[in-house]
């Protein structure tokens, strides 16, 4: 029978239902694995599954029996691809398991920032309307999103969803294709620049690389519209966190919402707690690609993914 290990299932949610697996082996659950923990845990198993474990030639190879790699995600950076192909382990992934989550979450950052939910929720609970005198509280103007500028950094699947929606709402919308290849005819297709000087509101949906690293610097925030609001939905590291902190407090951009970061956790340091008007930012624990119905088909594409490669498919397969 196949050894089956799960390196972090906590990372998956305690209400993941992992008997799944079982059907495919004996299967060893972890909620977490430190990396000295590593080597113990995956040394007589046959298939690994993990969402942010670190495998590579350190540990790997102390696990002669490990054959197939199972990543809870869609990015693989956190495995040794070039030692995994030379030692013949199969590497599957997932992908676009998370992409109406991480759409819908795009939009949740933008109402709650643009229609200042937290002011008004707190008016109301706190018992200041029932005593206002008024049937409504315009404190803090709104504005619809009906007519502006949406620009996408990163028009890929999550991107070019997230532009559908826009549209739908009512919004012109412009992207950057953050490798320069991609060509998309139902939108325009602009350069970082004209992006951000154009858009009322900017939402990232690109990979972490050498070319998106710092994207978004203090010098970029300065040529946005002072009414702009800036989402990242992709990965931390885009945008210069110490930079947008800078940009926040000085009002060169009305707000802004983040469900990644550039250390996750994100630091106790980290100078965006630091940002004097909390309500000009909203953070989410990387949470965007979490819904209940993602992270059911996540796992069950992990199980084909395991079944396939038993049958001697190559199903998902990275390497």
């Amino acid at each position: 029978m196949n050894k089956i290990c799960i390196l972090d299932a906590k990372t998956l949610g305690e209400d993941a239902d992992l008997s799944l697996f079982n059907k495919s082996g004996s299967v060893s659950i972890y909620n977490a694995t430190l990396p000295d923990q590593v080597v113990d845990r995956i040394k007589d198993q046959n298939i690994i599954i993990t969402n942010k474990v670190v495998l590579d030639e350190s540990n790997l190879h102390q696990a002669p029996g490990v054959k197939l790699i199972c990543v809870a995600a869609t990015g693989t950076n956190n495995i040794d691809l070039e030692y995994c192909r030379g030692r013949n382990i199969t590497v599957t992934n997932v992908v676009a398991y998370s992409t109406s989550s991480v759409v819908q979450h795009t939009f949740a950052l933008l109402f709650y920032l643009l229609e200042s939910l937290p002011h008004y929720d707190q008016y109301v609970k706190s018992k200041q309307y029932s005593g206002s005198g008024n049937f409504t509280c315009l404190d803090i103007p709104f504005r619809e999103i009906k007519g502006k500028t949406w620009g996408i950094i990163g028009l890929g699947t999550i991107g070019k969803k997230t532009a559908d929606i826009a549209r739908a709402f009512g919004c012109r919308v412009l992207y950057y294709s953050t490798s320069g290849r991609h060509n998309d005819e139902q939108y325009t297709r602009v350069e970082l620049s004209e992006l951000l000087e154009s858009s009322d509101i900017v939402s990232i949906h690109a990979p972490l690389n050498p070319q998106t690293h710092n994207l978004i610097q203090y010098n970029q925030l300065q040529t946005m519209r002072r009414s702009a609001l800036l989402l990242n939905l992709g990965r931390g590291g885009i945008i210069n966190e110490a930079d947008l902190a800078r940009a926040l407090d000085e009002g060169l951009i009305a707000g802004a919402g983040l469900d990644v970061f550039e250390q996750e956790p994100i630091k106790d340091t980290n100078p965006l707690l630091k940002v004097r008007n909390q309500n000009r930012l909203v953070l989410t624990p990387h949470i965007a690609w979490a819904s209940t119905e993602a992270r059911q088909t996540l796992l069950q594409e992990i199980a084909h993914n395991i079944e396939a490669f038993l049958k001697g498919s190559r199903r998902n397969v990275v390497i």
